[in-house]
């Protein structure tokens, strides 16, 4: 891993950890696998920091742009599983 998160001044250290978790959970789904559960707590956690979603498809698409990775297609594969599944890209 060679770039930086997409993070905010305005956020709280708090706030900065939940997004890098969450962002940790999209690298962890492309490079091996994760927990539905676990997957969707960390997203859940993002959306506390990042509620509207047109600054979560900004910050999705700024993630992509540097690391390759589309939290857009692990969130949606995450959405449809159920819970004990595994979620990979």
């Amino acid at each position: 891993m060679d770039y930086n998160y997409p993070l905010s001044h305005h956020w709280t250290t708090e706030e900065i950890i939940d997004v890098v978790n969450f962002f940790q959970a999209v690298e962890k789904a492309y490079e091996k696998e994760i927990k539905r559960e676990n997957f969707m707590n960390a997203y859940r956690a993002f959306k506390k920091v990042v509620p509207s979603m047109a600054e979560e498809k900004t910050i999705f698409k700024e993630f992509e742009d540097v690391s390759g990775f589309n939290s857009y297609k692990i969130v949606k594969s995450a959405k449809e599983g159920d819970d004990g599944e595994l979620i990979k890209a």
